[in-house]
């Protein structure tokens, strides 16, 4: 035989606890005389194939037709009159439920318009009060088949993460801007969750963006551009580190792998390249600074050798000029490889006539 619930009540149900169902799983069988006992801040909700039908708000009520009008023809119906029917009960906590929390459970990844893409986590928190118990029945119970707070909770914080990312990706440019919109966007969030939460028969009074932060990974990247904002000139201080290279290279000429190569001379390409960038990076440092008088070029030394550019300058001529004494027989020079050199003596002779 049928176990005849002969009380329905939950007397148990806590502050924290949204829903209480008789039984608690299954359908009862009620019969009417059945006493109900609704205790304050709590609502009944009869619920049978799917849909929520009779409700009892705070008391004592007796079962009767006449106040469950459509269990009792719903029973007439498909029992003949018989005065036993299968339910279940939904005690729904009318109570204010403050201070719940939400949180992305993964990082949001959004544009940026400085980073050029960044990944953040929101946490934060809200109070929520049940102000239509049949709706809310209806949609959280019956459309989603929960009833156990933690499955509740979890529903409606996903609710209000989706409404949150859709109001990032629409008005978040960078990151850096994100302090001072905290209160523009937890209004914005706060006004598409009231409606969401409203067609649950859930009324939302207060919510709250706590914090905004970025994962790891973007949060390295800001240090980064912050470093970079702090050198100012990046062209400047990739010169200065190619200096600092070169000199650390200078210190170990005997090293192996690398150091070994330099001294071998396959590094001279690359120390003179060293060279010139810090040349460059000299000229524009001294671009604006006074420059001193030129002084004359130092005579070269008997027996030394000079290049076109060299003789030029010891005879205070253009290196053309050079080179067409050079193809007129008259100044010796000698050709080595691709380059032609002049030797002191050379130059004296043309000179003597």
């Amino acid at each position: 035989m049928p176990r005849i619930i002969d009380v329905v009540e939950a007397p148990n149900q806590g502050p924290n606890e949204m829903v209480a169902r008789v039984p608690q799983a299954g359908s009862g069988d009620f019969r009417l005389g059945s006493q109900v006992i609704v205790r304050e801040s709590q609502v009944a909700v009869f619920y049978r194939d799917g849909k929520s039908l009779d409700t009892f708000g705070p008391g004592r009520h007796t079962i009767t037709t006449a106040n469950l009008p459509l269990i009792s023809g719903l029973m007439n119906f498909l029992t003949g009159g018989n005065n036993v029917f299968t339910a279940e009960v939904y005690f729904v906590n009318m109570r204010e439920f403050t201070d719940l929390k939400w949180g992305t459970p993964q990082p949001i990844s959004l544009r940026d318009s400085e980073l050029g893409f960044a990944r953040v986590r929101a946490f934060g928190q809200y109070t929520m009060q049940v102000s239509d118990p049949k709706r809310f029945v209806d949609q959280i119970v019956g459309t989603q088949g929960l009833y156990q707070t933690s499955q509740i909770e979890d529903y409606l914080r996903n609710s209000i993460i989706s409404r949150m990312t859709d109001i990032l990706g629409e008005n978040m440019t960078s990151i850096f801007d994100l302090p001072k919109l905290i209160d523009e966007m937890g209004a914005a969030i706060k006004s598409k969750v009231q409606d969401s939460f409203a067609a649950m028969g859930i009324a939302l009074k207060q919510f709250m963006i706590v914090s905004i932060t970025p994962t790891d990974e973007t949060a390295k990247a800001i240090d980064e551009r912050a470093s970079m904002g702090a050198i100012g000139n990046m062209d400047a201080y990739m010169k200065y580190q190619a200096a600092k290279a070169m000199t650390e290279a200078a210190k170990n000429p005997s090293g192996g792998g690398a150091a070994a190569g330099v001294g071998l001379g396959a590094g001279m390409g690359m120390g003179a390249g060293m060279a010139g960038m810090i040349a460059n990076a000299m000229n524009s440092a001294s671009s604006n600074a006074p420059q001193a008088p030129s002084s004359p070029a130092a005579a070269p030394a008997p027996g030394s050798v000079m290049t076109l550019e060299e003789a030029a300058a010891y005879l205070k001529v253009t290196p053309a000029d050079i080179q067409a004494a050079i193809d007129a027989g008259e100044l010796k020079s000698k050709k080595v490889g691709a380059q032609v050199r002049i030797s002191k003596e050379a130059i004296d002779a043309y000179m003597a006539g």
